[in-house]
């Protein structure tokens, strides 16, 4: 997609399979600006109007929650009470729904870090009781949110909040790092964490957390695979980490796991959102004015 401000890079189109998998998926790459002055831009979730949701870093240095496309050419989005210093617990928005509404987090000037929604340029705040931090990541059609929280006792887990009633959800074998990340409108949730022996783990969850079915992209080494973004059509993406702890986006559609990489990212390259015609968008490089966002079509 190209933002009415800025635009993007290269057009590459690259075959990529596991061994094993019968026919490949076909792949054209663009790099996302958010605006020409940008030192950074980085994706994290898509709809199915093409309106990105992530952060940018302007040329002072400063951060700003952003989305580009879809029914708006753009928006910068800030919180006086929010730290603007560049880094992954700054303000950025990572899930957005057919509504236009986003959800996301930030580390207000206390050092507490604050989950949100913002629709129409207002920021609501999620609010769970004794929470240390809540954060904001996923959200689907009817609202319903999914994110991470640190309870009073210090304890992370993922969550699903459905109105007022909120669902911890703590995927089996997990223990750190708890991360819902995704929803789609039948309520299947993505989800992973760190087990006890420091790798990522990976599930989906239909019911809230009563059943959990694990995904394992084939590449992975020791570090394991972080899935994200689930659709409408239980296509999940993310990002595994290869034998040589190098990054790829990885997607998961019709029962088979496509390995991908940006062509001027590869070993770099992570996956977080995903729409339902399958366009996905992400990150590669190392980050802080190193980092680029990309938006890549698939073609089945």
């Amino acid at each position: 997609m190209q933002s009415r401000k800025t635009t993007v890079g290269v057009l590459l189109l690259v075959l990529c399979l596991f061994v094993g998998v019968a026919a490949a998926l076909s792949y054209v790459f663009k790099d996302v600006i958010a605006i020409n002055s940008a030192q950074e831009t980085d994706t994290y979730g898509i709809n199915n109007a093409r309106a990105i949701v992530g952060d940018y870093v302007d040329s002072a240095g400063v951060q700003h929650g952003m989305i580009l496309g879809g029914t708006n050419a753009f928006i910068s989005a800030d919180r006086a009470d929010c730290l603007t210093t560049p880094g992954s617990t700054t303000i950025a928005f990572y899930g957005i729904n057919a509504s236009s509404t986003a959800v996301g987090w930030c580390t207000n000037t206390n050092g507490a870090q604050i989950g949100f929604s913002y629709s129409r340029g207002h920021f609501t705040d999620i609010t769970i009781t004794g929470a240390q931090l809540v954060n904001a990541v996923g959200i689907n059609d009817a609202g319903t949110i999914v994110g991470t929280y640190v309870d009073s006792s210090f304890v992370q887990h993922g969550y699903v909040l459905q109105g007022s009633t909120l669902t911890n959800l703590d995927p089996p074998g997990v223990t750190s790092l708890a991360t819902a990340w995704g929803i789609n409108n039948a309520g299947v949730i993505s989800a992973f964490g760190v087990n006890s022996s420091g790798t990522y783990v990976s599930f989906t969850t239909p019911d809230n957390g009563h059943t959990w079915t694990p995904l394992h992209a084939p590449g992975e080494g020791s570090i394991g695979t972080a899935m994200h973004e689930i659709n409408n059509n239980g296509d999940v993406v993310g990002t595994y980490f290869d034998s040589s702890s190098n990054r790829h986006g990885v997607l998961y559609h019709g029962g088979t796991y496509y390995s991908f990489d940006d062509p001027n990212g590869v070993g770099s390259t992570r996956a977080n959102g995903l729409n339902d015609m399958l366009i996905m968008v992400g990150r590669y490089g190392s980050g802080v004015y190193g980092g680029v966002g990309y938006q890549v079509f698939t073609t089945p």
